[in-house]
Formats: C-alpha cells, sequence, structure tokens
C-alpha cells in the first residue's frame, strides 16, 4: 500500500539518491531491522536482528547512526554510543514489550527475587536493562541463560513465551515476567493449520516470541536470523513463515525460487500479523530525520552507563 508523501518533500525529489547524499554528508550508518518495509531495508547499510545490529552499533565509528527499527534498538545503540548522534524516524515506534515492564512495577517484581540472576529480552527499556545482570536476544538466549550455573535461580523479563521456551530447551525453570509481544501472540492457530492443509510439503519456520501452541507445529524455531537462515538451506519449496512478515523481503532475495507464506493474525479484519511499531517508520520519515537531524534519542547519561554492563556482558559472551 503506498503512504502519501509528507507535504514538507519536494514531491519530484528521488529518495534514495537523497537519503545516499546525507548519508555521505553526515558520515552516517543506516541500520535497519528485517521488520521494516521492503524500500528502507534497500536503503540501509546494515539490515540485521537485534543481535546484528547491535554488534554493529558497537562497533560504528560512524558521526550518526540511523536506526530505522523501534525505540529500544535506537535506545541501545545510544546506550553503546553514548557521544554518537542517533536517530530514528518515529519516535512513536515502540514495542508493547517494552511498554509492558515499567520500571517501578519491575522494580518491585524483582525485589521479591534478590538471590536471582536477572536475565532481560533485549526488548526492553533501558531502565529494565539498568536492572538486570544479563541481556539476551532470541538469536543468543539459548547461550546466555546456558552460561549460568545451573545452580543460580533466572528471572527472565520480560517475554514469557520466549522464556518458557528457553526454559524447555534447557531444562530449567525460570522465574518469568508476564510479558509477551501483541504481534506473535496474534498468530492462529487454527490458521497455521488450515494453511499447513493447503500447502502439504510446506515447512514451517516460526519465532519463539510466538504461543506455545503455535511452535508445537513448527520445524524450525529461531530468531529472524535463524529463520532467514533456515529458510535459505531448507531444501522444501514452500516456508510458512511465523513472524512478522517484513522479513519475507529478504527471504525472498536469498531465495527466489521459493515461496514464502505468512501466516495472518488472528482478526481478518486487521493487518495484526504486522508490527504497527515498526511500521511507523516510511522512506519519508527517514529521509526527514537525516535531513533535519532529529528525532534524536536522548538519553540520561548514568542510567545509560548501568545499562551498558549487561548488554555488554551479552556482547562478549556472543563472540
Amino acid at each position: 500500500m503506498s503512504r502519501p508523501v509528507s507535504p514538507t518533500i519536494d514531491p519530484g525529489l528521488d529518495l534514495f539518491q537523497e537519503i545516499d547524499r546525507l548519508r555521505r554528508e553526515m558520515n552516517a550508518v543506516i541500520l535497519a531491522h528485517y521488520y521494516q518495509e521492503p524500500d528502507i531495508q534497500d536503503v540501509a547499510d546494515h539490515v540485521g536482528d537485534s543481535l546484528a545490529l547491535s554488534q554493529i552499533a558497537a562497533g560504528s565509528k560512524a558521526d550518526v547512526i540511523v536506526f530505522a527499527g523501534v525505540h529500544f534498538m535506537a535506545e541501545t545503540a545510544k546506550i553503546l554510543n553514548p557521544e554518537t548522534l542517533v536517530l530514528l524516524p518515529d519516535l512513536a515506534a515502540g514495542c508493547s514489550l517494552a511498554d509492558g515492564c515499567p520500571d517501578e512495577e519491575f522494580a518491585a517484581f524483582l525485589a521479591e527475587y534478590p538471590e536471582h540472576t536477572v536475565v532481560s529480552y533485549i526488548n526492553c527499556s533501558a531502565a529494565t536493562k539498568a536492572r538486570s545482570d544479563l541481556i539476551c536476544t532470541s538469536g543468543n538466549a539459548l547461550k546466555i541463560v546456558g552460561s549460568i550455573p545451573s545452580d543460580r535461580p533466572v528471572v527472565f523479563a520480560p517475554d514469557r513465551h520466549l522464556g518458557r521456551w528457553v526454559g524447555e530447551q534447557l531444562g530449567r525453570e525460570m522465574v518469568l515476567w508476564d510479558g509477551s509481544c501483541e504481534v506473535h501472540e496474534q498468530f492462529s492457530e487454527r490458521k497455521l493449520v488450515e494453511l499447513k492443509a493447503l500447502h502439504p510439503g510446506a515447512v514451517v519456520a516460526a519465532h519463539p516470541e510466538c504461543t506455545e501452541a503455535v511452535l508445537q507445529h513448527a520445524d524450525h524455531i529461531g530468531s529472524t536470523a535463524g529463520l532467514l537462515a533456515f529458510a535459505r538451506s531448507t531444501p522444501a519449496e514452500k516456508v510458512i513463515v511465523v513472524t512478522e512478515p517484513g522479513i519475507i523481503h529478504q527471504m525472498k532475495r536469498a531465495s527466489p525460487g521459493k515461496i514464502f507464506l505468512p501466516v495472518p493474525g488472528a482478526d481478518e479484519s486487521c493487518s495484526c500479523n504486522e508490527c504497527p511499531y515498526m511500521r511507523l517508520n516510511t522512506l519519508e520519515k527517514l529521509y526527514l530525520c537525516m535531513r533535519d537531524r532529529t528525532p534524536e534519542i536522548r538519553l540520561d547519561r548514568a542510567l545509560g552507563e548501568r545499562a551498558l554492563i549487561p548488554i555488554r556482558r551479552m556482547l562478549e559472551l556472543s563472540r
């Protein structure tokens, strides 16, 4: 679906050329998550999942980081680069997981488990990160939690579905914060089963933020980067994709001869399988944020320094 161009932009501008010009003039790097719209993925310097983009941000020498993703991602880049200008095309691009773990409530929750090691999924605010011992992504959660001695109790936040899956894979009980991704929780088991029936021989690739009922049908469970690798390597001609469908753009580029089938959300009246926050970013907003050098991610320095400690631990364990 085409989006209206902002009235502050000359409709005759070639936005791809203008973004490229600004990138060079600003010495900027554009990072985009797999869930961004195809145009943004195509203009980005790097497209990846949260782990890969965090690693790239950690090693960035750019004067400006433009993060086409959601707020916690850009905030993580700011934590890693406190002196660098970090831009986000739309500050309203949030995350239900981050929003669902308010700092005061999380602090009260952790007070009940003072002897526990706190592992927080990167899909959380800087305040939640600052209260954590370790950060993880869906791509390294098994490795991060597995690095903790088995006799140490663990709190896992904020995604209960990812936490449950990690605990099952490692045979480990964890205390779970009761949070979830509003998109991944929407995927319908019934519609997934219907798709499998319509496409015999298709394999199912699912993100671990999905519910247990959905994951039981998956041939492969993994992060967005893991799903992309599976889609590329599987001999199956059809792949049923149970995550935000923005990743299908990269799947098609890597495997043009295969068919990728997105699972719809439970509500047929909306595009509930698309992340409404990720889709707030547009090519027009990307251009405007670079042209005007705003919106900028700002972060209290002391908070950023505390949040950096568990992020650095994650990056060290992920080498």
